[in-house]
């Protein structure tokens, strides 16, 4: 039989995560599974309880490609940290929202005991988001740096007092040139997270799409795009920009952006995987996480 190796991720900064953690760790020893935790979370942890010095560390007793699946104990921002732990393997990421209302967690921590009887079980359904492949080449059209994004790829300024200048290129023709204080290119997964303060448009996950979005930009042609998901999207700093800028992916990888820079975004062939207990509506967690009022609804028809 098989090893079923399943990592837990852990804000290990809150401590009822770490007991909650401590609580699923207990649930899958019990049912002959094995506990992993990721290498960069083993001293905090163990810091907060010993108990962690004895559970298998990612990269080092357990590989990524051996895992089955990633519970995590948290937030979105948790949930992106997960999903970069477990990028090229085949482990979906099953979210247990442990504070605020987040797009990505499934369920919430209340149901956190049914929701591992259900990951032994295998009681879950799989599914794939959309992600962007980023690279970025220089002026020579030589590849320097690759990454890739399940919320967003953001082209920004560096200096809080330059903006930056770009041109901005759908599917190899040019649209249009400006100043602006960056570019958002996000996914329908992360149109409710820098895309949505950017006033993009909130694109429902079963659609497929990618969004892009100007920054203060200075000009009159200057919208949110909707463009479809093989679409490639570029972001090239032009030579007449006073500084530099940042590529930030997600909010965790990053990389500098000096003039004549140009920066590839496009559908990634390696989808985020998210694990499923029960569909819920998308509508319903817009409404909670936004707290919009629905009162006066007389119900569907």
């Amino acid at each position: 039989m098989n090893e079923r190796n399943i990592l837990v991720v852990a804000h290990a900064k809150r401590e009822e995560t770490v007991h909650a953690a401590l609580r699923v760790i207990g649930a899958l020893r019990e049912a002959g599974a094995i506990p992993v935790i990721p290498a960069a979370d083993r001293a905090e942890l163990t810091e907060a309880d010993e108990r962690f010095h004895t559970i298998p560390v990612l990269g080092e007793d357990v590989a990524t490609h051996d895992l089955e699946l990633a519970i995590v104990l948290g937030g979105d921002g948790t949930i992106l940290r997960a999903a970069e732990m477990v990028r090229g393997s085949d482990a979906p990421v099953l979210g247990i929202n442990m504070g605020h209302v987040g797009f990505l967690a499934e369920i919430d921590r209340d149901d956190m005991d049914a929701a591992v009887h259900r990951v032994i079980a295998r009681d879950y359904e799989v599914e794939e988001r959309l992600a962007l492949s980023v690279r970025v080449k220089d002026a020579a059209g030589a590849v320097v740096y690759e990454t890739w994004a399940l919320n967003e790829a953001t082209v920004e300024k560096a200096s809080r007092e330059r903006m930056i200048e770009v041109v901005v290129e759908i599917d190899g023709r040019p649209l249009s040139s400006f100043g602006c204080d960056g570019m958002v290119v996000s996914t329908p997964t992360g149109s409710t997270a820098y895309n949505f303060s950017a006033g993009g448009p909130v694109i429902w996950p079963t659609v497929e799409a990618i969004a892009v979005v100007p920054l203060s930009a200075h000009a009159l042609f200057a919208k949110p795009l909707v463009v479809g998901p093989e679409a490639a999207v570029a972001i090239e700093m032009l030579e007449r920009t006073d500084g530099t800028g940042i590529l930030w992916c997600d909010g965790r990888r990053s990389h500098e952006l000096p003039r004549g820079a140009r920066v590839v975004m496009r559908r990634s062939a390696e989808p985020v995987r998210l694990a499923r207990l029960h569909p819920t509506a998308f509508t319903n967690r817009l409404v909670r996480k936004f707290q919009l009022p629905v009162e006066g609804w007389r119900g569907a028809s």
